[in-house]
């Protein structure tokens, strides 16, 4: 039998557009070694793990006439260079410029004759540094057969790749003829005739236009949570999603983050949300926006979970694709630091008593760099949800706290590049490692152009908060 696309795998390429592409991202900066670390070594590295990720060499296949989801198949054209790219920055290369690339980058959908994953070594950077920029669609990463390559390629030890590999005589499966794809189809079919009618509506598109049918089925009940939720009908982030991105980045502390839960009785998490909650209140006051004492923005926040009988989450149990997403209003219009986090503190305490979410030791016992995976697994979670129901994309993975390293080179930052859904201009992922929290912002370039005033006020809002009295 075909190796067939899950539905919601399926859904997300047909969600697919040149505004909206459904790919995750990730920026990863590192100290260049004394010996030097290259394309080749980089090429070498991918090499030696693409037998451990079997769907990093296959592709999409479409069915004829529609009968069935899409296959996925062994790409008999498969060449590691056309995936794994070199870019240069002009020297010395500031980051600035790099998020610049970061942004052009990520606005490029990914081509699906080919595997739905590219990877960019960018050299120039001061201080020595290059950075690695990974791109992988969401359809790819379920977080169990599938994880993120930007985990798998970073240890927990520097070693040099050497050239060799398990899978070095790799041969691609010969591809399925129309006769093969149709007798399948129809054989599935016949014992699943409600998905016939369901492929079909996917082939044209019709994923989308369900969706905002069930937003419109709503009716004046979601359209008076909307004004609620943001009554300026000119927010920044609340406009029609464009083809370009803007892409800016914040360094914390993750001590400050621990001293002021532990002054307030927090969570780590729930401080991070109201560090974003204090800096989009600053910008949006930057822009002009009117904001009530009772005004929020609605967050859709992605959690690990496990299942409530299962007992103690194992590795295995949060490597599955099982990321619940909660609705938070941050409290923006608070001017009070810590009465904003202790409305967040309140809303993820209602979540926590499901007993689903897991906390952040079983994470960080996943091999490689787990966050990669789960930032992408909080992408695929939210594009269950209609964007008509959030403003704002939040995804938070703790990472390990002792140094990663790509071959010989140590992994210095690490920050998520999260995507846009429909008339969604603004996405935030976040990650702790090695002592600090960074903060990856992808902005909608018409919309949001001054993403990096935002990220300037993340950092603020963080003194703000760690400074405060009550």
């Amino acid at each position: 039998m075909p190796d067939r696309l899950s539905a919601l795998d399926a859904s997300l390429l047909y969600m697919d557009e040149p505004a909206t592409p459904m790919h995750v991202g990730s920026v990863a900066i590192f100290d260049r070694p004394q010996e030097g670390f290259g394309y080749e070594q980089l090429v070498t590295l991918i090499n030696q793990r693409l037998p451990l990720l079997p769907r990093y060499r296959q592709r999409v296949l479409g069915v004829p006439a529609h009968l069935a989801r899409p296959v996925w198949i062994d790409d008999v054209d498969f060449d590691v260079h056309y995936h794994v790219r070199r870019s240069a920055l002009p020297a010395p290369g500031t980051d600035e410029q790099l998020f610049e690339l970061v942004a052009r980058l990520m606005a490029r959908p990914l081509v699906i004759e080919r595997p739905l994953w590219e990877i960019y070594l960018v050299e120039g950077l001061t201080d020595g540094r290059f950075a690695l920029v990974t791109k992988t669609h969401q359809s790819m990463i379920d977080g169990l057969g599938t994880i993120d390559l930007a985990q798998l390629i970073l240890d927990a030890e520097p070693h040099r790749p050497d050239g060799e590999h398990d899978d070095a005589n790799w041969l691609a499966r010969k591809q399925p003829g129309v006769v093969k794809l149709l007798c399948d189809a129809i054989g599935e079919t016949s014992r699943r005739p409600a998905e016939l009618v369901e492929n079909v509506r996917s082939a044209v598109n019709d994923f989308t236009a369900s969706a905002d049918r069930a937003g419109s089925a709503l009716g004046g009940a979601l359209s008076t949570a909307r004004a609620a939720l943001f009554p300026s009908a000119d927010s920044p982030l609340r406009a029609r999603t464009s083809t370009a991105r803007m892409f800016a980045v914040a360094r914390t502390s993750l001590a400050d983050y621990r001293a002021v839960r532990h002054s307030y009785g927090a969570t780590v998490n729930d401080v991070v949300l109201a560090v974003i909650a204090g800096g989009l209140r600053q910008w949006l006051l930057s822009r002009g926006v009117e904001l009530a004492p009772n005004t929020t923005v609605r967050a859709l926040v992605p959690l690990a979970v496990r299942d409530t009988d299962s007992g103690a989450p194992s590795p295995a149990d949060v490597a599955g694709n099982e990321v619940d997403s909660q609705l938070v209003d941050l409290p923006v219009g608070e001017s009070n630091p810590v009465v904003r986090l202790q409305h967040i503190t309140h809303d993820m305490a209602e979540h926590g008593r499901s007993a689903r979410s897991v906390g952040a030791a079983p994470l960080l016992r996943l091999s490689g760099f787990a966050p990669a995976t789960l930032h992408a697994l909080g992408a695929r979670a939210a594009g269950a949800f209609s964007g008509r129901i959030f403003n704002v994309l939040v995804t938070n993975s703790p990472g390990p706290q002792e140094s990663r390293y790509g071959g010989t080179a140590r992994l210095r930052e690490m920050f998520p590049v999260m995507p846009l859904a429909r008339s969604q201009t603004l996405s935030i992922g976040v990650t702790s490692y090695a002592g600090g929290i960074y903060f990856g912002l992808n902005g909608d370039r018409k919309a949001v152009p001054d993403v990096a005033t935002l990220a300037g006020m993340v950092e603020d809002s963080l003194a703000e908060l760690r400074g405060a009295s009550w």
